[in-house]
């Protein structure tokens, strides 16, 4: 699968090392970050990633489960979905 994009949203309480540990996550499962946005919001930590899960070493599900893990982890809600789905859900 060499072009499988996912979209990949995080939103919680800020707290020093939620980028780092969701990133070392992505790195460690070889999951490609093609774009990222981060913002904070009063003290809601946002961010979204565009990944390619093509090249990685996990199936989707597993990644999906491992960055839900760290997501419980930090006390922050990450979520992973296929491109596809995200733009189908979010059609206006």
């Amino acid at each position: 699968m060499a072009d499988a994009r996912a979209v990949l949203t995080v939103l919680g309480v800020d707290r020093i090392g939620i980028v780092a540990r969701v990133t070392s996550v992505l790195a460690e499962l070889h999951v490609n970050i093609e774009d990222i946005r981060m913002a904070l919001l009063g003290d809601v930590f946002t961010m979204i990633a565009m990944v390619n899960v093509g090249g990685s070493t996990a199936p989707f599900g597993e990644v999906q489960r491992a960055l839900s893990a760290v997501g419980t982890e930090l006390g922050v809600q990450v979520l992973l979905q296929r491109e596809e789905t995200f733009r189908v859900m979010h059609r206006v």
